[in-house]
């Protein structure tokens, strides 16, 4: 057999065991509340994984190690930014949000959850969070898409666009059948994939290039400064600026609909700790794995006296150098499976927000069934406006995917931790800060550098600002209300006895 046909028999078997547990979820998934949220009954461990898998993305087994091969190890920042927010994450966040959600009237959206939490009658806050988190996550999956794309013509020299369409079709299908069910238990299988080929690649690239000195002295040769965390310049203030911009993409992550989903899905606020565990193991491996392949593959193209024409593609290219066809192929799917299980995850709290949070602030009355019908229409629209954004991609699938971080983190991300830790957040102060959060990631990626001369990260300035503008909302517009605050009490209680056992 020819080496295509190895590699496609690879990806045939990997689509189809997705498909698989597609219709497997799709029997368990009788109502709207379980097509969402999986009725809060999601294990730990999947939990954590699907949260891992979910938020990596295709920016793991292309963004990351492309990074670092092209600007060296001061792109790992970024790396130790995000394992830092997911570790705080998962400690603080998640116990509180998972018992809050359930106080709040059973929230099962981020949206809902900031209407019952604050007691907001007007809905406006409902309304804001749910078209925040449809124009977001448009630009996420859109995103995804492009990686997608790239990954296939890439892999199997296929035409851009009908790469990006058999992801866009194979992702849709098993969405569609299986729900948030569906979509947390591939990200099992893809985050094990991708930690996998995280480990192998790197190693057997390693021992191809000689050894760790080989690699060192290979990378040295090329640019001696990849290999410092501070770069050509030394520690200086545009360096500064490179450090914190990599270091706040972990504010991304306290605002961020779906990983922070998984916390509500939860069994109790209890398995949080479990899920911790299992979730910054696999984030640490996967990781530093991402970061030595980039760095491995500085030295191996360099012997080898060839040029990487795009360096996001240096996993694909040196799995397609150095291993078997076959096992190409499934590290191929592993990099299918990173881009596949973010976006199946953000076309559900995309459909969440639009059935739960839009159509349902209405008030009608309408089935479980029509619900479910409607939210799988809605994960189908949303990726079809995503998949037709990609036709044409016009940036880096890093810059694609930063953008959408930063606009969920400066827009949530300090709305979820003063609602869990500031009881006298007020409904107007959180709304508020989430458009000026969500404004000055807009404005500032646009005009920050221009006005500035600095390249920060746009997280930083909307997280900054949102938190000083809900703060000083609330402080003008909180009204005292016995109900809320005992609501607040009784939910920090839950977490935090959870905690201790």
């Amino acid at each position: 057999m020819s080496d295509l046909t190895y590699q496609l028999i690879a990806l045939i078997i990997y689509f189809a065991i997705m498909i698989a547990i597609g219709i497997y979820a799709y029997r368990r998934t009788p109502d709207h509340e379980s097509y969402m949220i999986a009725g809060r009954k999601l294990p730990s461990w999947a939990a954590a994984l699907s949260a891992g898998a979910s938020d990596m993305s295709g920016w793991l087994m292309m963004g990351l190690p492309g990074a670092i091969f092209a600007f060296g190890l001061i792109e790992a920042w970024i790396a130790i930014g995000l394992t830092i927010g997911a570790y705080l994450n998962w400690m603080f966040i998640a116990p509180r949000l998972r018992s809050y959600t359930e106080v709040a009237k059973n929230s099962i959206t981020i949206p809902s959850f900031f209407e019952n939490r604050l007691h907001d009658r007007s809905r406006s806050l409902r309304v804001a969070s749910g078209v925040i988190v449809l124009v977001f996550f448009v630009f996420y999956v859109s995103s995804m898409m492009v990686a997608g794309g790239e990954f296939f013509n890439v892999a199997f020299d296929t035409p851009y666009v009908t790469g990006m369409l058999i992801v866009a079709g194979v992702t849709l299908a098993y969405t569609l059948i299986g729900g948030f069910l569906g979509a947390s238990l591939t990200d099992v299988v893809q985050g094990t994939l991708m930690m996998l080929s995280l480990l192998v690649i790197p190693v057997i690239a390693l021992f191809s290039v000689g050894g760790v000195g080989d690699v060192t002295s290979a990378i040295r040769e090329v640019d001696a400064s990849r290999l410092s965390f501070f770069g050509e310049g030394g520690f200086s203030g545009a360096t500064t600026i490179l450090i914190i911009s990599g270091l706040a993409w972990g504010l991304g992550y306290f605002g961020q609909p779906h990983i922070i989903v998984r916390f509500m899905a939860m069994k109790s606020p209890g398995d949080a700790t479990a899920a911790r565990r299992v979730g910054i193991s696999w984030m640490i491996i996967s990781l530093i794995g991402a970061v030595i392949t980039g760095l491995v593959g500085i030295a191996y193209f360099q012997q080898s006296g060839t040029e990487l024409g795009n360096p996001e593609h240096v996993v694909l290219a040196l799995a397609d150098i150095l291993m078997h066809p076959l096992i190409v192929g499934f590290v191929f799917a592993a990099v299918a499976a990173a881009i596949m299980s973010t976006v199946s995850s953000q076309l559900i709290v995309s459909s969440s927000a639009f059935v739960e949070d839009i159509y349902g602030m209405f008030g009608r009355k309408t089935s479980q069934r029509s619900l479910l019908i409607m939210g799988r229409v809605c994960v189908l629209i949303v990726g079809i406006i995503a998949t037709l954004l990609a036709l044409d991609p016009a940036d880096t699938i890093l810059n694609l995917v930063a953008f959408a971080w930063a606009g969920f983190g400066a827009s949530f991300g300090p709305a979820i931790m003063l609602s869990l830790f500031w009881k006298k957040l007020s409904n107007w102060g959180a709304l508020a800060g989430m458009v000026s959060g969500a404004a000055t990631v807009f404005i500032w990626s646009s005009y920050g550098p221009e006005i500035f001369g600095q390249s920060l990260y746009e997280i930083v300035p909307g997280f900054l600002i949102n938190v000083v503008v809900a703060v000083v909302v609330s402080k003008l517009t909180y009204q005292h209300n016995p109900e809320l605050e005992s609501e607040f009490d009784h939910a920090v209680g839950l977490a935090t006895a959870k905690e201790r056992v």
